[in-house]
């Protein structure tokens, strides 16, 4: 597949860009339905190429299934070695009489560590009803969800860059000038009074 530059919206904007160039990726895949998430797993890794990633900035962790995943990805997030983490599985409602809760659970498990540690984490998890369903979207009809999950993470961890380098928008708090006025007058109140009490004292002494 080949990357694509971002169409212009025409409109001020703070995007990411696909230019990864220097930038480290993770990416945790699942062996449960590997003939899935293999193909899933090359085509993420071609697109992080593609994006300008060196081979050795692409760490790749395998789990045993998409339950794992969020656990994985939120040990390697914690360890700040990376800009994004790429989460890439495959769960089919066939396989188990818990595919409803599972997915919820991996799901929320990616949201929720990507919002706990500010690391980007793009997600690859193909939730299908049949095998054809999944073949489609590792590289067939539908594209490959790996490559569209890889892009993700670039993208993002180049917004997250952007947003950081721009200057703070927390400007100081203003007084209003009502406020100082009057905070001044207290002071030269305050001011006059110590002197009056200094003059009566110095005239007593003499």
């Amino acid at each position: 597949m080949k990357v694509d530059s971002l169409p212009e919206s025409g409109f001020s904007s703070l995007e990411g860009k696909l230019d990864a160039a220097g930038r480290s990726f993770a990416i945790v895949v699942a062996r449960f339905n590997a003939f899935i998430t293999e193909r899933l797993l090359r085509s993420a890794y071609d697109g992080l190429l593609q994006t300008g990633v060196a081979k050795k900035d692409i760490d790749i962790v395998r789990v045993p299934g998409a339950f794992e995943i969020p656990i994985a990805a939120r040990t390697l997030a914690l360890t700040r070695n990376y800009d994004a983490i790429i989460c890439l599985g495959c769960l089919l409602r066939g396989d188990t009489a818990h595919y409803d809760v599972i997915v919820n659970e991996v799901t929320r498990g990616i949201g929720q560590s990507a919002q706990d540690t500010g690391v980007p984490h793009a997600f690859g998890v193909l939730t299908c009803e049949t095998l054809e369903q999944a073949i489609d979207r590792a590289g067939l009809k539908m594209g490959n969800k790996g490559f569209e999950a890889a892009l993700a993470a670039v993208e993002m961890a180049s917004l997250k860059s952007a947003i950081h380098a721009q200057p703070s928008a927390v400007r100081k708090k203003q007084v209003p000038r009502s406020a100082r006025n009057a905070k001044t007058e207290r002071r030269h109140h305050e001011t006059e009074k110590r002197n009056d009490q200094t003059n009566k004292h110095a005239r007593r002494k003499s």
